[in-house]
């Protein structure tokens, strides 16, 4: 019996299904409440992300009461001087709980501190993490307009033009410094 032990430590070639694709070889994995829930597409330079978002749990709303006393979202936008989402919704009939999934890529703050501002006042939320994005959730009073999330990091920080302007700023500065100090002209 202890001389079958050795041969079971021999590897064989033979691989577990887990440890085969990396863990993003599928893809995003959705979750219910992306299943269930509705999706924003945020167009930001050319690139579209889904924010995924929902109210009051979206498993809890009666399907039949879909469209009844539910707030409804007009748009979402990137400010990138504020570094912030902004959401502006066309109606919210009464007090509603209003969530959304933000991917990091997006909207990211250090330490998951955000802050959340409803109609301009500074407003609680809650706030799950998942491996590629954050659940934020919230108490969305009724009649509220405007929704504002703010991190430290949005897109674009800095995009390729800015890139390419600053590139071609410093070395306008470095030849006109050369110039002038060798007096080339």
């Amino acid at each position: 019996m202890l001389a079958l032990v050795p041969l079971a430590l021999i590897p064989t070639g033979i691989a577990f299904g887990n440890h085969i694709f990396d863990k993003d070889a599928f893809g995003q994995n959705l979750d219910v409440s992306q299943l269930s829930s509705e999706k924003y597409p945020l167009k930001v330079n050319d690139k579209s992300y889904d924010i995924y978002y929902g109210y009051h749990g979206s498993l809890e709303v009666d399907v039949n009461k879909v469209g009844e006393n539910l707030p409804k979202l007009a748009s979402m936008n990137i400010n990138a001087e504020r570094k912030s989402l902004e959401i502006t919704m066309d109606d919210v009939p009464s007090n509603s709980v209003f969530w959304l999934r933000l991917p990091l890529e997006v909207l990211s703050a250090e330490n998951a501190q955000y802050q959340l501002f409803i109609d301009g006042v500074d407003t609680q939320y809650d706030l799950t993490k998942f491996p590629q994005d954050y659940a934020i959730g919230m108490i969305v009073p009724k009649d509220a307009k405007h929704i504002e999330i703010i991190g430290s990091h949005v897109i674009p920080e800095f995009g390729a033009i800015s890139i390419v302007i600053l590139g071609i700023f410093i070395i306008g500065i470095i030849y006109i410094a050369n110039v002038r100090k060798y007096n080339i002209l």
